[in-house]
C-alpha cells in the first residue's frame, strides 16, 4: 500500500490550517482548557506578524511554538494504533521523531497560505475531569458570506500544563485519521514500522521543498 502524499496532506491540512493561521478575539474563558487555546492563538499571531524576523527565524519560532502547544509524543504513539504494543520502545522513539518531523515539516509548507482568517473560541464541553473538547469557529474577514469553520481541540490537562492532542476539522479527528492511514500502511506492509518511519521521512522533504 502506498501511503500518498495526497492523504497526508488532507489528513493534517486541517491542523495545519488552525495552527498556522492564529487570531482571536479575547473572550472570558469558562475553564482552563479554552483559556489555554484563546491564550495561544494570540502567541502563534504574534510570531506570524513579527516582521522583523526573517522568514527562517518566524519557521523557527513557530515550530517551537507547535511543539510546546501540542504533545507531539503522546499524538505519535497514538497513531500506531494496536502497532505500538508490539513494537519496542526503540522503534516508538524513532517513529515518535520521525512523526514529529513530517508533521511539523507539514504545518510549516501551510502556516503562510492561510495568514489572516480569524479562529475565535466559542465554548467547550468537558469530556471528564482533564479532558476537554475547546470549539472554535475560523472565520475569513475578507467574505462574510462564507459559512465558518468548525475547529475543535481536545485539550488534556491530566500532566499538570494543558496539552492539545487531537484536532477535528469539520467533524474530523485528524489524529483517528492519521491513526487509520498509519495502521492500513502497516497491515500492508507486515508491521515493519522501519518501512513507515522512512516514507515519513520522504513526505517531510517533500513538504519542505
Amino acid at each position: 500500500m502506498r501511503f500518498s502524499p495526497f492523504l497526508a496532506r488532507r489528513s493534517l491540512l486541517g491542523l495545519a490550517l488552525t495552527l498556522p493561521v492564529l487570531a482571536a478575539t479575547p473572550a472570558l474563558a469558562a475553564n482552563p482548557a479554552e483559556a489555554y487555546v484563546a491564550d495561544n492563538i494570540h502567541k502563534g499571531l504574534d510570531i506570524l506578524n513579527n516582521k522583523g524576523l526573517s522568514t527562517a527565524q518566524r519557521r523557527s519560532q513557530f515550530e517551537g511554538f507547535l511543539l510546546g502547544l501540542t504533545d507531539m509524543h503522546r499524538i505519535a504513539l497514538f497513531t500506531l494504533g494496536q502497532y505500538r504494543r508490539t513494537a519496542s520502545h526503540e522503534d516508538q522513539e524513532a517513529f515518535a521523531a520521525a512523526f514529529q518531523n513530517y508533521a511539523v515539516a507539514v504545518y510549516q509548507s501551510y502556516f503562510s497560505k492561510y495568514a489572516g482568517q480569524t479562529l475565535k473560541v466559542t465554548g467547550s464541553t468537558a469530556r471528564n475531569t482533564h479532558d476537554y473538547v475547546v470549539t472554535t469557529a475560523m472565520i475569513d474577514p475578507h467574505d462574510s458570506s462564507q459559512q465558518p469553520l468548525e475547529v475543535d481541540f481536545r485539550v488534556l490537562t491530566d500532566s499538570g500544563k494543558p496539552v492539545v492532542v487531537d484536532v477535528a476539522v469539520a467533524g474530523i479527528w485528524l489524529s483517528l485519521e492519521e491513526r487509520d492511514q498509519f495502521t492500513a500502511f502497516l497491515g500492508q506492509n507486515g508491521g515493519n514500522i522501519h518501512l513507515l518511519i522512512s516514507h515519513l521521512g520522504e513526505l517531510a522533504k517533500q513538504f519542505k521543498s
